[in-house]
């Protein structure tokens, strides 16, 4: 079975990456519209990841992609190559702040309930602060997501894995049953587009590339840390790296995982039944693209090719 995957951040590096480990490289697919690979919230994002921070609908997946996180470092030196640690996870103050997203939505509050515990805070935080523990480090990590993109990145192409980029999809083609047979890759020119840099409320640009920070916001940013952290007379903060994450959420703050049904595909398409055909979703991971990242390609992947899936998400579905 081919695959073709839109998209080449952590979601289909990962999806591509489950799927190698089981089929020829060759068959596999990656397309990009950007000029330069990860350069949107894949490769700008914390990388927080969490083992139960998640609703209901989404617990199954979350336990399954944090244990491929420390699985895959352990395999792979992890450590060394994408600054995988286990992390001691705090919440600072945080009393009465309302979640940004649905109920259904995944937050620091919804963990798991009496797993909150007071500590010692830091020495590095001002004093003063209301600082608890949230997680000793069995259930929270962190990632240098670039990193972690870049490693998933040669690994799929040791494997033969097929890069396209910059380059879109243009079209589809069918065989002599009107089954999905193919798809149309085109290149693209490296053109860079600008746009809302200066709004409240930035726009989705065309390319990845597009995605600019917006200076008001890093001083803003600066301006908090500047608050919280103890910084000896004289000094100042050292601003390592910059960037905007453009992240897609669902109207639920759940991700989709599923197999589009052929009625959906329009113009009287189908595809091969079983493992030998398809279109497959995955989209709407919110603040938590990293964190699910590993789970969800494994997942994909097995979704694609036919086999029992390795966590439960029946409410993930369209």
């Amino acid at each position: 079975m081919g695959a073709v995957i839109l998209g080449s951040g952590i979601i289909g590096l990962s999806t591509a990456y489950y799927l190698s480990r089981t089929q020829a490289g060759k068959t596999i697919h990656l397309v990009d519209s950007s000029p330069e690979l990860f350069a949107s919230a894949s490769g700008y994002a914390g990388g927080f990841v969490a083992r139960d921070w998640f609703a209901s609908s989404v617990a199954s997946l979350g336990q399954l992609s944090f244990d491929e996180h420390r699985r895959l470092a352990e395999d792979h030196g992890g450590r060394e190559k994408w600054g995988y640690s286990r992390t001691v996870t705090m919440s600072h103050d945080a009393r009465g702040q309302e979640d940004w997203l649905s109920a259904e939505g995944s937050r620091a509050a919804s963990a798991t309930a009496g797993a909150v515990s007071h500590g010692v805070a830091p020495r590095w935080l001002k004093t003063g602060a209301d600082v608890s523990i949230m997680d000793d480090g069995e259930g929270t990590s962190i990632v240098d997501p670039l990193k972690l993109c870049h490693f998933l990145l040669e690994e799929c192409k040791k494997s033969g894995v097929k890069i396209h980029y910059p380059a879109t999809a243009l079209g589809i083609a069918t065989d002599m049953r009107d089954e999905l047979a193919s798809v149309r890759i085109g290149y693209t020119e490296s053109v860079i587009y600008l746009a809302g840099v200066n709004s409240a409320a930035i726009p989705l640009p065309p390319l990845a590339t597009g995605s600019k920070t917006v200076e008001a916001s890093v001083d803003k940013l600066k301006d908090v840390a500047r608050q919280l952290i103890a910084i000896e007379e004289g000094d100042d903060l050292e601003v390592v790296r910059t960037g905007l994450c453009f992240r897609p959420i669902t109207p639920t703050g759940t991700p989709i995982l599923d197999k589009i049904p052929d009625e959906h595909l329009g113009k009287g398409i189908e595809t091969r039944s079983g493992s030998d055909g398809g279109v497959f979703v995955a989209v709407g991971h919110g603040p938590w693209g990293i964190s699910l990242s590993l789970g969800t390609g494994k997942v994909m992947a097995e979704m694609m090719q036919g086999k029992e899936l390795s966590a439960d998400i029946t409410k993930l579905g369209l």
